[in-house]
């Protein structure tokens, strides 16, 4: 894929035939580390992530011209290695290359931030997304995090706080539920 500077890409990856790529806390906050270190320094800011015990999903912003496919490749490559050490097993951990998405618009932007950060709720894992440990959602919400961070940055292009971020992604939940309740009573329980 060719990626284009002054884009926004939402980058995504599944472990293979659907496994964990995340077994142990300790694989989460390697991954985190990693993805800070190749996707959150230029020509990349890192925007938001998420975490799955599967998958992963995260956006960047790309701030310059670069091949910044060799910055995915070198990523995921480091996290394959120490995850494949760790667990004495070798091969592919992921399904296929890492998938990056360009982001079209600001209504599209702002849309897949509240997807990525509402992933572990969807999944049924957490029934708010602060609950979640291995997302950048709670500094979304916090007014005390550094503003030279990339989510406070959009977030605020969009948001005047974080209780307004957090009301736009929980309206998102509530009505998400509403439907599911109303289903429910016109169809009966699924079979």
């Amino acid at each position: 894929m060719k990626f284009l500077p002054d884009n926004y890409y939402h980058i995504y990856n599944r472990g293979n035939n659907g496994h964990r790529i995340f077994l142990e806390p300790e694989n989460y906050a390697f991954f985190i580390r990693r993805l800070r270190k190749y996707c959150d320094h230029p020509p990349a800011r890192l925007v938001a992530y998420t975490l799955m015990p599967n998958h992963y999903h995260a956006l960047v912003f790309l701030e310059g011209a670069s091949d910044f496919s060799n910055v995915l490749r070198a990523f995921t490559t480091s996290y394959v290695k120490a995850f494949n050490n760790w667990h004495g097993r070798f091969g592919y951990l992921y399904q296929g290359n890492t998938k990056a998405k360009l982001i079209k618009n600001n209504e599209h932007l702002i849309h897949v931030c509240r997807y990525i950060h509402l992933n572990p709720v969807t999944a049924g894992l957490v029934d708010r997304p602060e609950q979640w440990k291995y997302s950048d959602y709670r500094e979304w919400i916090s007014d005390s995090t550094p503003s030279k961070k990339g989510c406070v940055k959009v977030r605020s292009e969009y948001f005047d706080t974080g209780a307004q971020y957090q009301a736009f992604v929980m309206d998102y939940v509530a009505e998400k539920r509403m439907r599911a309740k109303i289903e429910k009573r016109i169809f009966g329980e699924p079979k």
